[in-house]
């Protein structure tokens, strides 16, 4: 069994559903939607809205927690997939990776919430590294869970979002489009496999460089 594997525990699932005229492409949702690039504009739209909505109600003292993880969850996803907010009931691969697997979600979620939320958040204006590190271990730690079907790259994102801006920084500038932006997700991709090992070093590296990128 692999390092990150023995901090969490296993099993086996079913699939995932499509929508069906998608060619696979594009996950069973609420609005029928059967283009990749269409759904993928739906996301981000709603993803821009509830961003703004959790402003006025996100605080420096705020602490995030599993129930308000999952809250924004839905709240962003909410009209467009029926398990939006709901940890996920299905197995996940990716380029030969497993995540550990749905029937322990919960668990540990819970694991996360102790070890890690209620330590580090909220997140207080300390030095930048020690900032970038807080961010980096929630990061890592909630993208190993993987808990809800999809979204949880661009949730774990807003996390750091609110906890860079709960320290009095700029939110983090990720350069994942235009000029350097291949070279930069791959460093990032990189930086969360070694962050499953509990090797947070390039990830605090990663996110020291995008809060400075996100003060210019």
């Amino acid at each position: 069994m692999s390092k990150h594997r023995s901090r969490y525990r296993e099993a086996s699932g079913a699939e995932g559903s499509f929508q069906p005229g998608s060619r696979r492409t594009v996950l069973a949702n609420l609005k029928g939607i059967t283009s990749k690039r269409v759904m993928d504009l739906a996301e981000y739209e709603a993803l821009l809205v509830v961003q703004e909505r959790y402003i006025t109600s996100l605080t420096a003292d705020t602490q995030i927690t599993t129930s308000l993880i999952c809250q924004m969850h839905a709240d962003w996803l909410g009209e467009i997939y029926a398990w939006a907010g709901k940890y996920r009931t299905v197995e996940l691969q990716k380029s030969g990776f497993s995540w550990p697997p749905a029937f322990r979600v919960a668990e540990n979620m819970m694991i996360f919430e102790r070890d890690y939320l209620s330590r580090l958040t909220p997140c207080r204006p300390y030095a930048l590294e020690t900032v970038a590190e807080a961010i980096a271990r929630v990061h890592a730690e909630l993208l190993l869970i993987h808990p809800f079907r999809d979204g949880n790259g661009r949730l774990a994102r807003w996390l750091a979002d609110i906890m860079a801006a709960q320290a009095g920084y700029p939110i983090p500038g990720y350069g994942f489009v235009g000029r350097g932006s291949v070279e930069r997700r791959r460093l990032y991709i990189a930086a969360v496999g070694q962050g499953y090992v509990q090797n947070y070093a390039p990830l605090i590296v990663f996110f020291v460089e995008a809060i400075l990128r996100g003060a210019r």
